[in-house]
């Protein structure tokens, strides 16, 4: 869990962050804007990113004109995109991981044959074609 994500402000804390009433947060996790932690006791915990989350509402609402139903449509796209953003994330490690392990197993494979291996990359030859 990132910092951002870390649920630790009670509500008439994370209230005064975002600069809003704490009745508004309430109404936003009803309308399902926002989705609080909340501890054993049930009391709700607001994360940094929860608290950027109220903050936008509120220049969408107040400063766009959007209506909450926007709002939310727009919540739920930026939610999709984030996801997409660490898929992404996650996929270039995996190809940075990969290519190393490539790495060095063709540098085992050279000390163990004790021969030098030339590689080509195929772009490279089809864009200078041997001439006839």
């Amino acid at each position: 869990m990132s910092e951002r994500d870390r649920p630790v402000y009670i509500i008439s804390v994370a209230a005064e962050l975002a600069g809003v009433h704490p009745q508004t947060l309430r109404t936003y996790e009803r309308k399902g804007l926002i989705k609080p932690k909340r501890t054993t006791g049930g009391t709700r915990r607001y994360s940094e990113r929860d608290v950027e989350r109220v903050r936008l509402i509120q220049e969408l609402t107040q400063g766009e004109g959007v209506n909450l139903a926007g709002v939310l449509r727009i919540l739920a796209l930026q939610d999709e995109l984030e996801a997409a953003e660490d898929r992404l994330d996650r996929a270039r490690g995996d190809i940075e991981r990969i290519r190393a392990q490539a790495r060095e197993e063709l540098r085992e494979q050279v000390q163990r044959r004790g021969t030098e291996l030339v590689l080509y990359r195929r772009a490279e030859i089809e864009r200078h074609p041997r001439r006839r």
